[in-house]
C-alpha cells in the first residue's frame, strides 16, 4: 500500500480537503473518528466504502504532512 494509492486532494470534492481516493471521506473525518474513540472496526462499519488499508493510508498520511516535532523544553 503505498499513501498516493489511496488519498487524493481534488479541488471538485470535498473543497480538496484529502480524501479516501473514490470516496468523499476525508483524512480529517477518518483521523476525527480515531481520537474521538472510534475504532478501526466501527469506522469500517460505518463507512462500507473503507478498508482497513484505507484507514491506515489516512493514519500515514497525517504522519508524514505533520510538521517535525520540536522538544518542549520548560523555562
Amino acid at each position: 500500500m503505498t499513501i498516493a494509492s489511496r488519498i487524493t486532494a481534488d479541488p471538485a470534492i470535498m473543497a480538496g480537503a484529502p480524501a479516501i481516493r473514490g470516496t468523499r471521506i476525508t483524512v480529517s473525518a477518518v483521523l476525527g473518528q480515531l481520537a474521538a474513540g472510534s475504532t478501526v472496526e466501527e469506522l469500517l462499519a460505518d463507512y462500507p466504502s473503507l478498508t482497513r488499508d484505507d484507514v491506515l493510508a489516512a493514519l500515514a498520511f497525517a504522519a508524514e504532512t505533520m510538521p517535525q516535532e520540536r522538544p518542549f523544553i520548560a523555562a
